[in-house]
């Protein structure tokens, strides 16, 4: 009999211990949990983004040659400057053009002192043919006279205005407001009318950016876009990580390219501040007209595995699960996801950085920043941001 009292006392005990050491390992675990942010996903109206890569031109370049042949006598400009239209750039030895302007001055009041003879001679010729006191013959030959001596003086005012041109044209201006190069042909040198380059000048108040839409994403996304509509986009500047620069589609061409099936497409961009410069490469961000909503998540959240996409969700008693993804556009530090997700997912934000799949977690719950980021692309320039 006390046996098996023994043993029941003994059974009693090892259950009671078990169980103890059941709650404290349950204890133990929920204290080893890893404490992880969670969010739900947003869900944003959004539009896709087209990326371009293009060089910068000015709207206005010239190549600035002299209009006659002479020696430079003077340079007027410092090389870098900004110009203006009008501005004196280069001085051409002008002694031989004035001696040309005065040589055809002397001839002309030569020719009008001839015309005034001429004219008295055909007045006398007129009175003296009414009294037949000389002939016809005469006469006319007098009348032929006058008419020589008013177009020589026709033909040599025409020489003068030419000679007073070539005169004018060896100060070398500016034809436009912008930015002047360096003297190509210094102080000094002969240089050849429409043939030497002295130097070249670029506008800088505003650039333009040249790119090729290929025809089947112009008629998915752009199929409504005129010149006048001024869709805007924005613009990167190598060694830039944001999309500083505001822009408007100011041009686009009539036809597309048969060889490369692209239209071709300009922007236009203010350049107040001189930021800008003609040849820079640069990178061209527009939005699609259509909008739609997309499920929108942290670009960290989403891990890579293999050739796979995926975001980890919390399911059921706080452990994390698989989810397969398509990713979409990137929206600053947001990506949209277009399958995979719902509206009612709860994220780890961080991703699968220090948790995987099958994890149990102590979730954290916060929320997705999207504060200056924008989604859609409006006509309004400010509403444009450079996080894009």
């Amino acid at each position: 009999m006390n046996k098996s009292i023994l043993a029941v006392a003994v059974t009693i005990a090892s259950l009671t211990l078990a169980g103890c050491g059941t709650e404290a390992n349950q204890a133990a675990q929920q204290q080893h949990l890893q404490p992880i942010d969670v969010a739900q996903v947003l869900v944003k109206p959004v539009q896709n983004w087209h990326t371009y890569t293009t060089r910068l031109e000015a709207p206005q370049e010239v190549a600035l040659m002299p209009r006659v042949s002479g020696v430079i006598d003077k340079i007027n400009f410092k090389e870098g400057d900004s110009v203006k239209e009008g501005d004196l750039l280069f001085t051409l030895d002008a002694r031989p053009f004035a001696a040309v302007v005065d040589s055809l001055k002397a001839q002309i009041e030569s020719a009008k002192a001839a015309l005034e003879q001429a004219k008295s001679e055909a007045k006398r010729a007129e009175r003296l043919t009414e009294r037949k006191a000389i002939s016809t013959e005469q006469a006319e030959s007098r009348k032929s006279t006058l008419r020589q001596r008013e177009a020589q003086l026709l033909a040599l005012q025409a020489e003068l205005t030419a000679a007073e041109l070539d005169l004018a044209f060896t100060q070398v201006r500016s034809p436009i407001d912008g930015v002047v190069s360096r003297a190509n042909i210094t102080k000094g040198n002969n240089v050849l009318a429409g043939q030497s380059v002295l130097t070249s000048i670029v506008s800088n108040q505003q650039m333009y950016a040249y790119f090729d839409i290929d025809e089947r994403t112009w008629n998915q996304s752009f199929a409504d876009v005129t010149a006048q509509s001024e869709q805007a986009v924005v613009m990167q500047k190598v060694g830039e990580t944001s999309f500083n620069f505001n822009g408007k589609i100011n041009f686009i061409d009539n036809q597309i390219n048969q060889t490369t099936g692209t239209l071709r497409v300009r922007a236009v961009f203010e350049n107040d501040e001189q930021q800008l410069r003609a040849g820079s490469f640069a990178r061209i961000k527009l939005a699609a007209d259509k909008v739609s909503e997309k499920v929108i998540v942290p670009e960290r959240a989403i891990g890579t595995d293999l050739k796979n996409r995926f975001v980890l969700t919390v399911g059921e008693g706080n452990v994390l699960e698989y989810k397969l993804v398509t990713v979409g556009e990137r929206y600053g530090s947001l990506r949209a996801i277009t399958s995979g997700l719902n509206e009612n997912d709860v994220i780890a934000v961080n991703g699968p950085a220090r948790v995987g799949p099958g994890m149990p977690i102590s979730p954290n719950t916060v929320t997705i920043n999207s504060d200056g980021i924008a989604f859609t692309l409006s006509n309004n320039h400010s509403d444009l941001v450079a996080k894009q």
